[in-house]
């Protein structure tokens, strides 16, 4: 095809999508299941706060649909979205009762702590009937919510590692998990910036389950994070979109989604899993407990499983789905995706992350820690020995002055 040709095409197409947009009928008007009533709530004038990861749902941009407008056209109720970055975060700003929120998608091992704190809300399944037609039964009756009472599977998907195909040699890639320690690559290594990630990975390195078992394994894998630490360049979260998107560092491991994404963005990047096997994990829908509008809440989970809508989110940010008709609604290509949907042999190396007991959350917040803290340098020594030598130094001049005091006494 010829530039012009090229050029023709692309204004054709942009005009049918803009024609699309302005002529298809409202999401309220064509694709809601039969028998639920999305409008009750339509003069109550609710404001639903719902906290989710960043970048992960169909926000209207590039032609997606809106699901957030789509939910508020639909059922008069406002929605206030706003992001985290982490489950730890999230976590923290519950437990210290710094948001007020009625919808929220942690993972997997955090769905599990919160529910057995006390944190989330059972949910109404009459309120969610998609859940029952929709969601498939692989992902129910997880270990974090073994009887369905709290949690409603929204994606899920595996932790892979991104590469730049540019930056790092071919052969090197089938070192698996120790492509992220190869000082080959030193200062172009990117690491996760929260703890039950990494400490997942050097449970693999170890050869060992991503969910230690003891105190001492939480220690053992903070001493393999601490000798990666000289090749690690930066600990991100969605900083790693930038970083690797522009080139700024070599090797990463993140969620199989988010590279899709950034495959898409940048095709000199690309994805491979470690054949020691990787964490699988489901982020889910869920309601604080105590939120305001609990029953609006649920009417916006159930939303959320409508199958356009469903269908839109994976298209939109390219995670793997649970639900069953969206999945069927999918382009064969993407179905095949063996990153995406991986062959049941490789899952069965695969791991969910459990919910560990207060012991090994502590030892692992405070190994954490240490692991941050670390000076991989070797310097580690030269601050407190600087102290002592300062401490010294003010504890003689003190002499030294008492002593000329003395003196002029005399």
């Amino acid at each position: 095809m010829t530039d012009l040709k090229k050029r023709l095409a692309a204004v054709l197409a942009a005009t049918v999508v803009a024609a699309s947009a302005l002529t298809a009928p409202a999401f309220a008007e064509t694709e809601v299941d039969d028998g639920y009533d999305y409008t009750r709530f339509a003069d109550d004038n609710i404001t639903l706060n719902v906290y989710n990861w960043g970048e992960y749902i169909s926000d209207g941009s590039e032609g997606t649909m809106d699901v957030v407008a789509e939910f508020e056209e639909l059922t008069g109720i406002h929605v206030n979205y706003t992001t985290f970055d982490t489950n730890e975060s999230l976590y923290a700003k519950l437990k210290s009762g710094g948001g007020a929120y009625d919808v929220i998608i942690p993972s997997d091992y955090m769905i599990g702590k919160m529910a057995n704190e006390g944190m989330l809300e059972e949910l109404d399944f009459s309120n969610i009937p998609n859940y029952e037609k929709y969601i498939g039964d692989a992902y129910k009756n997880q270990s974090y919510d073994p009887e369905n009472k709290y949690s409603v599977p929204y994606m899920w998907g595996l932790v892979c590692i991104i590469y730049n195909t540019t930056m790092v040699d071919e052969g090197d890639i089938a070192s698996g998990w120790g492509l992220l320690w190869d000082e080959k690559y030193a200062g172009q290594i990117l690491m996760f910036n929260n703890s039950r990630d990494a400490f997942s990975i050097a449970g693999k390195m170890l050869g060992r389950s991503i969910n230690p078992s003891t105190v001492e394994e939480v220690e053992e894998s903070a001493e393999k994070l601490k000798q990666q630490k000289s090749v690690v360049q930066a600990y991100v979260m969605d900083e790693i979109f930038d970083k690797m998107g522009g080139g700024e560092a070599a090797i990463a491991p993140y969620y199989v989604g988010d590279g899709v994404t950034m495959i898409e963005d940048n095709p000199d990047l690309a994805m491979t899993l470690p054949a020691e096997g990787t964490n699988i994990y489901i982020d889910a829908m869920c309601i604080p407990k105590g939120a305001r509008h609990k029953e609006a809440a649920e009417m916006f989970i159930n939303f959320m499983c409508e199958t356009q809508v469903a269908l839109a989110n994976v298209e939109a940010i390219c995670y793997s789905t649970p639900h069953t008709g969206a999945l069927e609604l999918l382009d064969e290509e993407t179905r095949e995706n063996e990153f995406m949907y991986p062959e049941d042999g490789y899952l069965a190396l695969c791991e969910t992350m459990s919910v560990l007991p207060d012991e090994l959350n502590s030892a692992m917040d405070s190994a954490w820690s240490s692991v941050r803290s670390y000076d991989a340098t070797g310097n580690a020594w030269l601050m407190p020995v600087l102290l002592v030598v300062m401490l010294v130094l003010a504890a003689v001049g003190f002499v030294r002055k008492a002593i000329r005091r003395r003196k002029r006494d005399y």
